[in-house]
């Protein structure tokens, strides 16, 4: 059983690390200095000039098809990347990506939206959680009522990623309620901002924050149906399935750098005439840390090669979700542990992957949910223990 990257992947992991070390951790100075006076600490012409830099070493559209110009890289490859991304706090991403779920769309659709969304002139945004939803992604009241050649949206989404920065969402509404969310009764529609809808800023403890968008008598043509009539539901579990093992890859990342700063603080750092490192207390947290996240390491890049099988990926991306979400939570708590007060402060990173890292136990599947599902499986046979190698 080999366990050791090929000579390609190496060389996509190693050229990316590369782009983020050179290019992107230069900024976290004055990424962080921003913050702390509550500004962005990457803005859109910023990222936009790094992605066109990205795209020279040939990083462009990670999961895009090549008929789009993108790289249509191999799961696995995409979870390096994605992890390596994880090392550096600046919110930097490779640029040439559009909503998995997007590519459904019809050829005219496709010019105006999937197109320029992929070419960097115009932003997305997915919407299916709704206020007293959560977890119950089913529950959708957000409706839309036939009107001749159009469609009259009303209704509430919340906590959307990039609905504040967006021009157009995919949202998902009820369509039939006799039907039901599950028996065909929902439609995704693509909605530009100037057809009438508005999002409002949510506060989050994180840098940045999300958007609660809101629909009143939003009037949507026919022709910007997603997919079909009925799909939305379906549509909507597609998107969310896929960031599942991508999220754990990023974690990664952030663990990696946060325990390498823990190792090198504790062999500078002198208290009562020794380094601290020296400490049994302190061993014991950095190795905790480490086998975690090695443990944490194969069980993401598993559910990253599931995916490349073509098998179903959902239940190693579950366990890969939930675990790799503690880890970070972990690791990043242990590591401000080890710093004491410095830790604490917002000079480093650390408090602010305190923060970040949080919200990775709750987005795109909260870990109770993750836990439902993998003993669903097991409960119902869906799946032996011990996976493909039972």
């Amino acid at each position: 059983m080999d366990f050791s990257l090929s000579d390609e992947e190496r060389a996509v992991r190693d050229t990316a690390r590369q782009f983020i070390t050179r290019e992107v951790m230069p900024l976290e100075q004055e990424a962080l200095r921003r913050e702390r006076a509550h500004q962005p600490g990457l803005d859109r012409s910023e990222l936009r000039e790094l992605q066109l830099k990205a795209k020279k070493f040939g990083f462009w559209g990670l999961s895009t098809p090549e008929e789009y110009g993108g790289m249509d890289l191999p799961a696995v490859m995409q979870s390096l990347i994605w992890t390596e991304i994880g090392r550096t706090f600046v919110q930097f991403r490779f640029g040439g990506e559009a909503d998995n779920i997007l590519y459904y769309a019809n050829d005219e659709q496709k010019k105006e939206y999937l197109v320029p969304t992929i070419e960097g002139e115009r932003i997305s945004c997915f919407a299916i959680t709704e206020p007293g939803a959560g977890s119950d992604a089913a529950n959708i009241k957000l409706s839309a009522r036939r009107e001749g050649d159009d469609w009259v949206l009303n209704g509430e989404k919340t906590f959307i990623t990039n609905g504040n920065d967006a021009d157009f969402v995919i949202v998902v509404a009820v369509t039939d309620r006799e039907k039901g969310v599950r028996g065909g009764g929902t439609t995704a529609f693509l909605v530009d901002r100037s057809m009438g809808w508005r999002s409002e800023f949510i506060q989050t403890m994180g840098e940045g924050g999300p958007a609660a968008l809101v629909f009143e008598d939003v009037r949507v043509p026919h022709r910007n149906v997603l997919g079909e009539v009925g799909q939305g539901f379906e549509l909507g579990m597609q998107w969310i399935g896929k960031g599942r093992y991508l999220i754990p890859s990023n974690a990664l990342g952030i663990a990696e750098r946060a325990l390498g700063m823990a190792i090198e603080y504790a062999n500078t750092r002198e208290t009562f005439g020794r380094k601290i490192g020296d400490n049994q207390a302190i061993q014991w947290m950095i190795a905790d840390s480490e086998v975690e996240l090695e443990a944490a390491r194969w069980l993401i890049l598993r559910a990253a090669w599931t995916v490349d099988q073509g098998w179903d990926p959902r239940h190693a991306s579950s366990m890969a979700k939930l675990y790799g979400a503690t880890m970070v939570n972990d690791v990043v708590d242990r590591v401000m542990q080890i710093h004491g007060g410095m830790g604490y402060t917002r000079e480093l990173p650390i408090e602010r992957w305190y923060r970040q890292v949080r919200l990775m136990r709750i987005y795109e599947g909260t870990d109770e949910m993750q836990r439902l599902i993998i003993s669903r499986d097991l409960l119902r046979g869906y799946t032996k223990i011990g996976g493909h190698l039972a």
